[in-house]
């Protein structure tokens, strides 16, 4: 008899439980999008190499077109769909709006997912290329634009909004960003 290929999977997205039968080399995004009906995650390269996909897995940024969605049982998914809290908008999501960090808006989403983690990232002190002192006496790094830029470099911009993106992750980060702050040290735990 020939080993099972599919699986029955339980994803935590968003805080809801989500039970599906996925085959085994199926996508956290493909599972996202064509199962669960969540489209706010884009499917871009589909190679992991723009972003256009990236979703918080555990509070960390994953591109879902890389991540198998039987990996992913288990785990904290969250999606855009998930970053508002109701009607009311993350001061991310927020700051995006007010600085006009989108044009056509396609990478918007895995834009916001990526700012998220890194400004969770930045704030447990995790130093990126950009940093110049990355020993740990020195302490969280200030968070300048080339920092931003470096943090967000994962994520492409087809229209070139990215004056506009980095002016919205700094601003999400000088409001004060709460969130940030306080999840950015349980990101930090455990890391290697």
């Amino acid at each position: 008899m020939a080993p099972s290929t599919s699986s029955a999977v339980t994803l935590n997205i968003n805080g809801e439980k989500h039970t599906l039968s996925v085959d085994h080399r199926t996508t956290l995004l493909d599972a996202l999008r064509e199962r669960l009906d969540l489209t706010g995650t884009k499917k871009g390269c589909d190679q992991g190499q723009c972003g256009a996909c990236t979703v918080l897995i555990d509070g960390r940024r994953a591109v879902s077109c890389l991540t198998l969605a039987v990996a992913s049982e288990g785990r904290e998914i969250t999606t855009i769909e998930g970053v508002a809290d109701g009607d009311r908008l993350h001061p991310v999501q927020q700051a995006f709006l007010d600085r006009d960090g989108f044009q056509c808006g396609y990478c918007t989403p895995g834009q916001i997912c990526s700012a998220l983690g890194a400004l969770k990232e930045h704030a447990a002190g995790w130093p990126s290329a950009a940093t110049a002192d990355v020993r740990p006496e020195a302490g969280v790094p200030e968070l300048t634009a080339e920092e931003i830029r470096e943090r967000m470099s994962g994520n492409l911009c087809r229209c070139g909004a990215y004056v506009s993106i980095v002016q919205a992750v700094a601003e999400a980060a000088r409001a004060g960003d709460g969130a940030a702050a306080d999840e950015g040290a349980a990101v930090g735990e455990g890391a290697a």
